[in-house]
């Protein structure tokens, strides 16, 4: 492609993202189309480490606005360093959250409102998914998925944090429906595999992907 596709993947924790990432790297794979997998917080060596910091769980007097801006530090860099040159060489990105996931747990989670989405906004550099799957799945279930010992410092938050985030989730895709492809999470991992194969494949039909 002579422009690059920015994928990304949001959800609440447990709601089945890494699996289905790891679906679309087979995707990829299999037609020998170049793209770059990433996360977040995370993706550079400087956003790993802040990721380090973030979901400690021995971490617990962090506050929320200092969260907030951790992660939106670490979107920065990675956008500087990894999303944006990939992007200007026709590359595939393919992110593990991105600034829905700022907006959802932090604006909503934390109630810290529209100041997420400010600082965002200038981490980003203008730099927005073309797609972006949201993984719909309640709370509660999420939880349950995740044993208590691999939790980390979000993961741990009560239920009522994480219903807070699933509610923004739901609100963000209502404001941008052009770029949400919202999904069933709850049904059998394969059955959302082929939903979301469809959806890439119809993307890349539009965009004239090549085989690199």
């Amino acid at each position: 492609m002579e422009q690059g596709l920015f994928i990304t993947m949001e959800g609440p924790d447990g709601s089945g993202k890494s699996t289905q990432i790891a679906y679309l790297k087979e995707y990829f794979d299999m037609r020998g189309i170049d793209t770059i997998f990433t996360r977040e917080p995370g993706g550079t060596p400087i956003g790993e480490k802040i990721r380090d910091i973030i979901l400690d769980k021995a971490n617990g007097e962090m506050c929320d606005m200092a969260e907030a801006l951790l992660y939106a530090a670490s979107r920065s860099q990675h956008v500087h360093q990894l999303i944006k040159p990939a992007l200007s060489e026709g590359k595939i990105v393919i992110c593990d959250r991105f600034i829905d996931s700022s907006i959802a747990y932090q604006g909503y989670g934390r109630q810290l409102g529209d100041a997420v989405r400010v600082i965002n906004e200038l981490a980003i550099e203008g730099c927005m998914p073309d797609i972006t799957f949201l993984m719909e799945l309640s709370p509660e279930i999420g939880k349950s998925r995740i044993k208590l010992e691999y939790q980390d410092r979000l993961e741990l938050e009560k239920l009522e944090f994480h219903n807070r985030v699933f509610d923004g989730y739901q609100e963000i895709a209502q404001i941008y429906p052009e770029r949400f492809v919202c999904v069933n999470a709850g049904r059998p991992k394969e059955v959302v595999r082929d939903e979301i194969y469809h959806h890439i494949d119809r993307l890349l039909q539009n965009r004239g992907a090549s085989c690199r």
